[in-house]
C-alpha cells in the first residue's frame, strides 16, 4: 500500500478560518489554498497507509478522554529568524493543546515522533514568503481576535498529486468534565459512600 502523509489539527471555525486563509493567500503565500486554517497537533508525518485503521483507533481513544476547552486567538507574532513564519497567537487554550498533542504523539502509539522544534500552538498566516510580505502579515492582523469552544480535532491527509490537505475524519471529545468540588463543611466528616 505504500506510505502517506498525515497531520492532526484543530480546525479554526468559520468565519475565521476562511478569512485567515484568504489573508494568507493575499500576503502571497501560494501554499495557503491547500491548507485549511488550523492549530497543529501533529505536523506532517509519513506513515504506512496500512496503519490508517490503527491510527484512527488511537485518535478515537485520545478524543474519548478529552474534554472541550476554550480557545482564544489574539494578535500576531513570528518565529523569525529561527523559522520564516508569521502567526496568530493562541492567547487561551495553549496548555490544553500542549497536553493534547502529547497524547496524540504518545511514545507507545502509532504517531510517536520527535518534533523539529518545541511545540508552540499557533495559526500560521504567512510561511516562507519575502520579508516585506511577512512584515505586512504581522502588522495587518495584529488586532485579530477570535474565540470559540474546542470540541475535538481532526485527521488530515496530504494528496500526493496536488499537495492539498483533505479531511479524513473528525474526532469529538467525549470525556466527562470533572465533578465540581463540594463546599467544605465544619464539624466531623464522614467517609463518602462508594460510587455505584
Amino acid at each position: 500500500m505504500g506510505t502517506c502523509t498525515v497531520g492532526v489539527s484543530i480546525a479554526v471555525p468559520e468565519p475565521y478560518g476562511s478569512m485567515l486563509q484568504q489573508c494568507r493567500t493575499g500576503f502571497g503565500d501560494t501554499a495557503a489554498h491547500g491548507i485549511p486554517t488550523h492549530v497543529t497537533l501533529l505536523p506532517p508525518t509519513e506513515v504506512e497507509a496500512a496503519d490508517r485503521e490503527v491510527i484512527e483507533r488511537h485518535l478515537a481513544e485520545v478524543a474519548a478522554a478529552g474534554q472541550p476547552f476554550p480557545m482564544r486567538l489574539s494578535g500576531t507574532d513570528t518565529f523569525r529568524p529561527l523559522s520564516p513564519v508569521v502567526f496568530v497567537r493562541v492567547a487561551e487554550g495553549a496548555a490544553s493543546c500542549h497536553g493534547l498533542q502529547e497524547r496524540v504523539r504518545a511514545p507507545e502509539g502509532p504517531l510517536a515522533r520527535e518534533l523539529n522544534f518545541p511545540y508552540h500552538p499557533h495559526v500560521t498566516i504567512a510561511h516562507g514568503i519575502d520579508e516585506a510580505a511577512m512584515d505586512r502579515a504581522q502588522r495587518e492582523l495584529s488586532d485579530f481576535e477570535a474565540a470559540w469552544l474546542i470540541t475535538g480535532f481532526a485527521l488530515y491527509e496530504q494528496n500526493t498529486r496536488d499537495g492539498v490537505w483533505r479531511l479524513v475524519r473528525e474526532f469529538r471529545f467525549t470525556g466527562r468534565p470533572p465533578l465540581p468540588s463540594l463546599p467544605q463543611q465544619s464539624g466531623r466528616s464522614r467517609p463518602a459512600a462508594p460510587a455505584s
